[in-house]
């Protein structure tokens, strides 16, 4: 597509699930958790847009407006309601589509998300959008895990790939400059996120370096927090396994309300 929303779909049934990554990422960045989430119903992992497949979407670098595509999108697909997971800025644009459409949304998994406090590591973000190579690229994201993280050579290689396209470097680095001004981020309004009444849950590596745990405290009462011990920001990598069942463990959460 060219101006379009892309999605990779795996799965059936009535319910429906929800990815978005994060800055510099695409649906790919789910390779490890999607398949197994598509034993319960409809997976789809979307190329936020100003990435991959969605590179030239309009909203690139906009929560609000990402939130709003994403929404449009599953209404052309005929999808009613879904439990939506996102990473790091798609978790912002998740907690962002449950505020908009309380009626769209069954559950929120938030995994170190953005908007949550002022601060993030312009520095980081910048470092992923101007790397020349792949070497850069390794070490830039590296650099977003806990000390002694080492992103998997597959990973890298699929980062680098999109990197690759047309335009994708210069898109992320003027996404990277609206969002991470000056280290500071847009912040998504506390008493906002308290009127929530869908299942929430919010895991945070304790070591985050993009993102700091600190952002974890003062949550709504009703939002579960899990929380990481040892982990940075790449929770997908460092913390497959408890991301997966976190997931899957508030979609249940929904079924029982």
């Amino acid at each position: 597509m060219t101006d379009g929303l892309y999605a990779r779909s795996k799965g059936a049934g009535p319910r429906t699930i929800v990815l978005l990554h994060g800055f510099g990422g695409s649906n790919m960045d789910w390779n490890d958790i999607q398949p197994d989430l598509a034993r319960d119903g409809l997976a789809l992992a979307y190329d936020l847009p100003g990435h991959g497949r969605s590179l030239h979407h309009p909203a690139a670098g906009s929560a609000a407006g990402t939130a709003k595509a994403i929404l449009a999108d599953l209404d052309g697909r005929g999808l009613g309601k879904a439990h939506v997971a996102g990473f790091s800025m798609g978790g912002a644009v998740a907690a962002l589509m449950a505020m908009r459409a309380p009626d769209r949304v069954a559950s929120l998994t938030l995994i170190a998300p953005g908007g949550f406090g002022p601060e993030i590591s312009g520095r980081r973000l910048s470092a992923i959008a101007d790397a020349p190579d792949a070497d850069a690229l390794r070490a830039g994201l590296n650099d977003m895990g806990a000390p002694g993280f080492e992103m998997p050579t597959k990973n890298v290689a699929v980062a680098a790939a999109m990197r690759s396209l047309p335009g994708q470097a210069a898109k992320l680095a003027e996404i990277a400059a609206k969002i991470s001004a000056d280290d500071r981020q847009g912040e998504i309004p506390r008493d906002a996120l308290a009127a929530l009444e869908m299942p929430v849950t919010v895991l945070w590596g304790t070591e985050d370096p993009v993102l700091p745990y600190s952002q974890s405290r003062g949550l709504p009462a009703q939002f579960a927090l899990v929380r990481v011990p040892g982990a940075g920001h790449m929770l997908l990598e460092e913390a497959r396994r408890t991301v997966t069942q976190a997931i899957r463990q508030t979609v249940r959460r929904a079924g029982q309300c």
